[in-house]
């Protein structure tokens, strides 16, 4: 059997299956139960400072001077 016919028997089959298997984890990861606190608190970043805008790095700087 020459190398391109096995890669692709593997490719076809094995790798398939084992990228099915890595999406599926990624897709369980993100959904998990203990991770909805994590999810809402990054949805409310822009949120944080409604009253002024976050200081950047140069304004932490000025500040801190």
């Amino acid at each position: 059997m020459d190398s391109y016919s096995l890669l692709r028997h593997f490719a076809d089959s094995w790798a398939l299956i084992a990228l099915v298997a890595v999406f599926l984890g990624v897709v369980v990861w993100a959904f998990r139960p203990g991770s909805r606190r994590l999810h809402r608190d990054i949805a409310n970043i822009p949120f944080r400072h409604e009253d002024r805008p976050a200081a950047g790095d140069d304004a932490a700087q000025e500040a801190s001077k």
